[in-house]
Parts: C-alpha cells; sequence; structure tokens
C-alpha cells in the first residue's frame, strides 16, 4: 500500500487571482491530515487538485506525489483511471454526485461489481446499506432521502471502494449525534487499517477526535500547521482561536421575548412514505419574531414538515392555515443541499440581477446584504459549481432575505459554514427575526445550536 501523500508548494490560480498560495503537507500512514477553515480558503481546492477535478479556468502548479507519480503531470486519462481504485472521494455535496437516475443499492453494488469484480455484489450492497442505517432505503432514488441519508450513502460508497487514499470533505455535515459518532468511528477505522485519510472539515471537534495533523487556512494559505492536539489546545493564530471560540456551545444564549401574533400554523399533520410513517397528529405554530427549531435523526421528517408548511408538499392529513394577506413569497425556503436552489449555468450576480430587478430589490440593499454575509464582489462572477458549499449557502440565504418573507423555513442552513461564519449567520437570523418579526422554522441536527439560537424546539423521531 502507499505509504503517503506529499502535497510540495501546490498554488492553483486564476487568470487573475492566486486562490491557493504555496500550500505543502504530508499525508502518511497512521497520521491523517484534517484541513481546517473558512468557507472559500481553499480547502476543497486542495482536495479538487488531487482528484485532478479543478473546475474549467484554474491551473495548478507545485508538485503532487502520489503512487511514484507526480499526479500533476498526469493527463486526464491517466488520473481517471485512479478514481475509485487508488483514490476515494466522499464529496461535500452528495446530492449533486449521486446517480439521480439510480436506486441507492444499484449505485453501491456498481462498487462491488466493476471495481471489485464481484459477483455477489448485491449481497454486498444490501449489507453495506444497512451499515449506515440504509437497509430500507435501497429501492430509493437520491431525490426520495433526506440529506442525512444521501450523506451516508456516499459514506457507503466510499468505504467500499476501499482505495488507499480517501479525501473526505465535510463528512459530518448535516448528521445527528448517532450517526456522526458512527462516521467518526469509521474514519478511524479506516486510518487503522493504514488507509491515507485528508478530511476537510468545519467541525473542530471532529478534527480532534482524528488526532494526526492539522493545518487551518486562511485565504488561500496555511496560517497554522501541526500536532491537531497542540494546535487546538494551545493555538498560536489568532484566527485558530476565533474557530475554536465561535463553537455553539459557547454562543450565548437567546434572549426570551415576547412573540408576535400567528404567521403559519399546522394541526393534526401526518405523513408517510410507503410503510415508512414519519409523524401522526402533529400540531405546530410558529408566531411572528419567533424560531422555532426541528432536530432530531436524520429521515425522522425534518425536512417534509418544513415542505409542508411553505407548501411544496400535501400532508396525508391534517391542515396547514397561514396569515392571511401574506403574498406567496412570503414564505421561503432556505434548502438543505443549496446548489438545488441555483440554475447551475448562471453567475451569482446574474441571479441577484434578476431577482433584484423582478422584485424591485434596491441595489444599495443588495450591496448591504452581501457585505454583511461576506461575499466578496469577485464571487458574483461564479457559477454555483465553482463556489463553496459555504459560499453558496451564504448566496441563498441573501436571495431568500431580500424577498422580505413573513415565513423562512431555514433546513440545515449553517451546516456548510465554518464555526465564524456560523455564528454570524445564526446572528443574522436573530435580527431578521428580532427586527424585522420574521418566523423561522431552523430545521438542524445540532441540539446544541437548537439551544442557542431558538425559542424553542420540536422533536421528531424515527
Amino acid at each position: 500500500m502507499t505509504s503517503a501523500l506529499r502535497i510540495e508548494d501546490l498554488t492553483i490560480r486564476t487568470a487573475d487571482r492566486i486562490l491557493v498560495s504555496g500550500f505543502s503537507a504530508t499525508v502518511g500512514r497512521g497520521e491523517p491530515l484534517t484541513l481546517l477553515g473558512e468557507s472559500g480558503s481553499g480547502k476543497s481546492l486542495v482536495a479538487q487538485a488531487i482528484m485532478g477535478t479543478l473546475p474549467p479556468g484554474l491551473l495548478a502548479s507545485g508538485r503532487i506525489l502520489f503512487d511514484g507519480a507526480d499526479l500533476l503531470c498526469l493527463d486526464e486519462v491517466a488520473r481517471r483511471s485512479l478514481w475509485g481504485r487508488r483514490i476515494g472521494l466522499l464529496p461535500q455535496e452528495p446530492w449533486t454526485a449521486l446517480d439521480p437516475t439510480m436506486r441507492a443499492g444499484g449505485q453501491l453494488a456498481e462498487v462491488h461489481r466493476y471495481v471489485h469484480g464481484r459477483h455477489d455484489a448485491d449481497g454486498l450492497a444490501a449489507a453495506g446499506l444497512g451499515e449506515v442505517g440504509l437497509a430500507d432505503a435501497g429501492g430509493h432514488y437520491p431525490f426520495q432521502m433526506s440529506g442525512g441519508m444521501c450523506q451516508r450513502l456516499a459514506l457507503a460508497i466510499a468505504h467500499a471502494a476501499d482505495t488507499p487514499l480517501l479525501l473526505a470533505d465535510e463528512p459530518s455535515k448535516g448528521l445527528d449525534g448517532v450517526l456522526r459518532a458512527d462516521v467518526v468511528a469509521r474514519l478511524q477505522r479506516e486510518i487503522a487499517a493504514g488507509r491515507l485519510l485528508l478530511t476537510i472539515t468545519h467541525d473542530v471537534a471532529l478534527a480532534r477526535v482524528l488526532g494526526g495533523t492539522a493545518c487551518v487556512m486562511l485565504d488561500g494559505q496555511a496560517v497554522e500547521a501541526g500536532p491537531t492536539v497542540r494546535l487546538l489546545n494551545a493555538p498560536a493564530h489568532s484566527y485558530t482561536r476565533a474557530l475554536i471560540d465561535a463553537d455553539p456551545s459557547a454562543w450565548p444564549p437567546r434572549t426570551p421575548r415576547e412573540p408576535g401574533p400567528s404567521v403559519i400554523e399546522a394541526m393534526g399533520l401526518a405523513k408517510a412514505f410507503g410503510r415508512r410513517r414519519l409523524f401522526t397528529d402533529l400540531d405546530v405554530q410558529v408566531r411572528a419574531g419567533e424560531i422555532v427549531a426541528v432536530v432530531g435523526p436524520s429521515g425522522s421528517g425534518k425536512t417534509t414538515l418544513g415542505n409542508i408548511l411553505v407548501g411544496t408538499e400535501r400532508p396525508d392529513r391534517g391542515r396547514v392555515r397561514r396569515v392571511p394577506g401574506a403574498a406567496p413569497l412570503g414564505f421561503q425556503k432556505l434548502y438543505q443541499d443549496p446548489p438545488a436552489a441555483f440554475v447551475p449555468h448562471q453567475t451569482m450576480g446574474r441571479a441577484l440581477d434578476h431577482l433584484a430587478r423582478r422584485h424591485g430589490v434596491d441595489r444599495e440593499r443588495v450591496e448591504e446584504l452581501l457585505a454583511r454575509l461576506k461575499l466578496a464582489p469577485g464571487l458574483r462572477k461564479q457559477r454555483p459549481g465553482e463556489l463553496s458549499g459555504g459560499e453558496l449557502q451564504r448566496f441563498a440565504l441573501a436571495r431568500v432575505l431580500l424577498l422580505d418573507p413573513v415565513f423562512l423555513f431555514a433546513d440545515e442552513a449553517t451546516s456548510r459554514l465554518d464555526p465564524v461564519n456560523q455564528m454570524e449567520v445564526a446572528g443574522l437570523l436573530r435580527e431578521s427575526s428580532e427586527q424585522d418579526g420574521l418566523a423561522i422554522l431552523f430545521v438542524t441536527h445540532d441540539t446544541v445550536m437548537a439551544e442557542r439560537i431558538a425559542d424553542r424546539s420540536i422533536t421528531l423521531q424515527q
């Protein structure tokens, strides 16, 4: 098995600017590397350079040494031959990586059948789905699964490939505590088995558990690196300290306040998909200026509940009553998977210009909100696939808030953000609730965050 991955002076640039500058690191057997840092700092670009999947227009220089070769010198055919055989990827956005036309069991069986040549591929796939808690989901298409379920399917596929090198991009995002612990245990087993592991994460606790070496990136540069335990226990750089201090457990609790009149309420809701019943006789009310968190394990119906409230899905039983006189656009959704909310070929600038013209939004207000969300002007030239998950999520939030909704269904609104930006976006949601009277249904797997941001919580069970 390959003993190490060495990255030497990696620089990634466009025609007019440098995105990653002089990055160097080593991933060894039993010595995983974890990249920490804010969205857009270049973490995922490092993984894309290793895979050979950098977006068009981006050029990489330096050296990436693996399997006795410099990956940057290989042609496209040679790079592709490594995918799923020598280099495996757990993608940040499983929703876009999975085949929407193929059932979950078939996608996993393909790995066993075509990569490993196993005749018992279907049986191995069924066992693999069971290991990640998807025993009953083998016949589901990705669009019939929650974000957390898609994440677990992607994890099972990456595990089945059994490549010497695994790149795990945000492996714990959007998972409840039980499933997150399972992901951590799986990654620890990969390390123990001798696989090379490079993890990209916003989850400081995950980095701490994985050990090895950590590297903190900011604006395309490594600002601090070293043994993970030392770096997190005694950070030398101010940004590293800010990441650690921004953990939701350190946030001040939401100040109790009297909410306004009911904006939306549902009575006696029931919903099932086939034999899987999500909830029965569920009552929900969200009032003006109130944040109500919905917590529960992946697949328990949190997203489905929000979809019913905004009107994109019908309940099997029950009814929903919305505040009289509110326009349909007053009920908005912030998607768990940001790529689902944007036209792939349209730049972010054109998307915002279209919204401003169509709905009469003042341009100055657009600029103020983008600055508040730390979205640099240059990002408006980019298409959705050219942005990090956190950048795209912040654009989605800006677009929703510019419509002045009375009700916002925020589905895992901060799961793709680093701790610092997560804290700031949570502050913006609080501000919109308190100052503008926005009613928010905040779906999250993070019970600590729910306690800090919400006035009250609803817990759904599987």
